[in-house]
């Protein structure tokens, strides 16, 4: 009996670490979760840091949120300012493209961190990299 739990636990051990070099998609993380990648991306965010070429004006976008919701729907707030769309895992679940949205052009976002609470991407407009770091209301 001993002998046959210990199999199976090194059974498991083996497949686990096997495993987790794939688990990893994005460079910020995680390194494994539970939850799929769309329960983790479907949620309201707002801003924590946002970054346009490395410099910081996190204090003009107070207030932007962005809600994602698991049947591809998009949406965002800043004031006034209002859009909806969707949006779809692209690239291998690396990026997001977000499309059909008013008063924004389509554009991919790209993922660097997908965490229950924490969702970073950046995307390019232009010449210009815009990083945001967000965080679940």
């Amino acid at each position: 009996m001993k002998t046959k739990k210990s199999i199976l636990i090194i059974l498991i051990a083996i497949a686990m670490i096997s495993l987790m070099p794939s688990c990893k998609k994005y460079p910020e993380g995680p390194a494994f979760s539970l939850r799929t990648r769309a329960e983790r991306v479907s949620n309201t965010w707002k801003v924590e840091n946002y970054k346009v070429n490395g410099t910081d004006y996190t204090s003009l976008v107070s207030g932007y949120t962005e809600t994602y919701t698991k049947s591809g729907a998009y949406s965002y707030a800043w004031g006034s300012f209002t859009g909806a769309g969707t949006w779809a895992f692209a690239n291998n679940d690396k990026e997001i493209h977000i499309s059909g949205t008013n008063n924004q052009s389509d554009h991919t976002l790209i993922i660097l961190k997908l965490e229950e609470k924490e969702f970073w991407y950046y995307y390019m407009d232009g010449g210009d990299k815009k990083e945001f770091h967000m965080i679940g209301n």
